[in-house]
């Protein structure tokens, strides 16, 4: 079994996307956590209160990803099988921002809703 899954990075790569999107691009060097602490300066009362809420947002999404890693063979893989007849051993697990908070499998198409954003 072949698993991908770096849904922060992916996150990240959204981010980038909306400022991109929004005509103020941000510079390519930025790290992880300056994108990120970019992203919540825009509605934080302050960079201290934007950087607990971007240290906040990565632990989230690196649980999500450890919980699915933790439970990929027991509940995961025999789900996705079950809800989409995908047998194939690659899995492509991507974060996507689409009405909501989703985490999708690009293989199967197998996508896991987890709602609004907490932000």
């Amino acid at each position: 079994m072949n698993v991908e899954m770096d849904l922060y990075k992916d996150w990240i790569e959204t981010v980038r996307e909306i400022f991109r999107g929004s005509g103020a691009p941000l510079p390519p060097d930025l790290t992880d956590a300056e994108v990120g602490r970019e992203y919540y300066c825009q509605t934080s009362p302050s960079e201290e209160a934007a950087e607990e809420r971007r240290e906040a947002n990565e632990e989230r999404i690196r649980q999500l990803q450890q919980t699915l890693l933790d439970n990929m063979d027991s509940v995961v893989i025999p789900d996705i099988r079950a809800k989409t007849n995908y047998t194939g051993s690659h899995y492509r697990f991507r974060w996507v921002y689409s009405q909501g908070e989703h985490i999708v499998e690009e293989c199967s198409q197998y996508r896991i809703t987890l709602g609004p954003s907490p932000d």
